[in-house]
């Protein structure tokens, strides 16, 4: 179905506001899915906080002109999907992989975090890139430990003292 210039300057509008606020792009073709399995795709998107759109590739560099994922550009070919991460760098990558897992005729093409243009064989190690929450989980870990190994170094010599005096008494009383 044609677009009106009135219909393509909202998509372009919409992408551009969505692709300003993205952590991350994942672009992939989706040529041979049959709409059930796009339909299972967008469900699954909904839920995890990652915009789908399937966009003509025109409209997509104009709407990706001027942010961050212009660099996206070249890489804009063919049928493709772009997913935008809404709530962590990963979250459209995580998607996208357990996606590709049930469904082959999905290939990602290429994932922009930032300004930096990554292959579709590097969606792995984006997709394992921790949540927001992990990540705080992790930080706190790690400033976390420190202080643990300073109160452990403090508390052992007293500990020291009490086992040896645990053992005096108990080498007394089997005397």
């Amino acid at each position: 179905m044609a677009l009106n210039l009135e219909q393509k300057k909202a998509v372009v509008a919409e992408v551009t506001e969505v692709a300003a606020a993205a952590h991350s792009i994942v672009a992939a073709e989706y040529r041979g899915l049959t709409s059930g399995q796009m339909a299972a795709l967008r469900a699954k998107a909904r839920n995890g906080g990652v915009y789908l759109r399937v966009v003509k590739n025109t409209l997509a560099r104009r709407a990706l002109e001027g942010t961050n994922y212009a660099c996206m550009n070249d890489v804009l070919t063919g049928p493709l999907l772009l997913a935008f991460s809404q709530e962590d760098p990963g979250s459209a990558a995580r998607l996208l992989r357990d996606f590709v897992k049930t469904n082959d005729k999905l290939v990602v093409k290429a994932i922009s975090l930032g300004e930096t243009v990554l292959d579709g064989s590097q969606l792995k190690a984006v997709a394992d890139l921790p949540t927001r929450d992990q990540a705080i989980a992790i930080l706190m870990g790690v400033m976390k430990a420190p202080i643990e190994k300073f109160v452990r170094t403090v508390a052992a010599p007293h500990t020291k003292l009490v086992r040896t005096v645990a053992a005096v008494r108990d080498q007394k009383q089997a005397a």
